[in-house]
This record gives structure tokens, sequence and C-alpha cells, in this order.
């Protein structure tokens, strides 16, 4: 099933999907992103646009609760694609050396990610492969 073609249809980009479980039970949550922001209603009509393919096609084994949803402000960046989507944003990254690092992401071409250090202002390039963990966040 194509979820990201399925989100175009709804108006929306997918960010990423992912399967949790929650008190004993399984939520197969779907994360979507729009310039301007997702709200309740897009939501809505991306769960029922999945809701009857999924009957006929379920993403998971076994019984499971369906969530659409955006994926924040601050959320985990996992994928190459997911830096792309939050370039000009703020990320905190900790490297596979255990550096940790705030910047602004400026750029991604190929697997390097381009990045403004916060604390002096450097610029920086990473290999994706390099980063062992990132997240974005908001300064209030």
């Amino acid at each position: 099933m194509n979820l990201e073609a399925l989100c175009k249809e709804a108006g929306l980009d997918f960010y990423d999907d992912e399967l949790v479980s929650e008190n004993a039970k399984k939520i197969y949550r779907v994360y979507v992103m729009k310039k301007g922001g997702v709200n309740l209603d897009d939501c809505a009509r991306l769960s029922e646009i999945l809701s009857p393919l999924f009957d006929v096609e379920p993403p998971v084994n076994g019984e499971y609760f369906l969530e659409v949803s955006s994926p924040g402000l601050e959320r985990k960046l996992t994928k190459l694609d997911h830096f792309k989507k939050s370039i000009n944003e703020l990320v905190k990254i900790t490297t596979n050396e255990k550096e940790k690092l705030k910047a602004k992401i400026i750029s991604v071409e190929d697997e390097n990610i381009t990045l403004e250090n916060l604390e002096n202002q450097e610029k920086i390039t990473l290999n994706f492969n390099d980063i062992k963990k990132a997240r974005t966040f908001v300064e209030w």
C-alpha cells in the first residue's frame, strides 16, 4: 500500500508510521505534515480514506487502533527524508561518537546534512550515518 500517495490524495505529506503497544493495545500511527500545519479535519479525512483500505489489507496482524496525527513541533528525525522535511528548523543531534550539538538544518544533499551550529554559527556537515539520535526542538 502506498501511504505517500494516499496522504497526497488527502492534501497531506506522509511523514512516518509506527506500531506501538500501549495498555496492551496495538496502535498503528500514521504521521502527516502540511504547510501551515495539520488540523483535526485533515486527520479525520485521511483516517476516512485509510480505514476501509486497511479493512481489506491491514497494515499489521491482529487487532489494532488507527491513529492519524501530526508528528508535532518537536519530533524524532530517523530518516534522511525527515531531515529534508525539516530544513530551516532547529535540531538537537547526538553523533555516534556521543558528541551533542544544537544546530539549524541548512540543507540536505545525498547523505550529507549541512548544519549551522547554534553556539558559534559555524557551518558543519554530518553524514546521516554518523548521527545516532536527532530531534527537532523549539526555543520558547
